[in-house]
């Protein structure tokens, strides 16, 4: 099925001024997208903030460490396990 698309609507700057918080309203549940003029030229668009999805914490910084050797190893030659410490 298609993405549905938003209405887009151009307005004049003195509408819209008049009008802006509920245009924002509208623009952010993403029903509307507004195009502003001036003298019938457009100056401004306001459309719906894309939110970038959320980057898991594992995976985040792809080759910014580097493991060297066995990681589970013990690191001191006669480390002996039942020994205490």
């Amino acid at each position: 099925m298609p993405a549905a698309r938003n209405r887009i609507r151009s307005i004049p700057a003195t509408q819209f001024k008049a009008t802006c918080l509920r245009l924002i309203d509208e623009v952010g549940r993403g029903k509307l997208e507004v195009i502003i003029t001036k003298h019938r030229k457009p100056v401004a668009r306001l459309v719906p903030v894309k939110v970038p999805d959320a980057i898991p914490f594992l995976g985040r910084s792809p080759g910014m460490f580097e493991s060297r050797g066995d990681l589970v190893a013990p690191v001191a030659p006669d480390w002996e396990p039942d020994a205490d410490l």
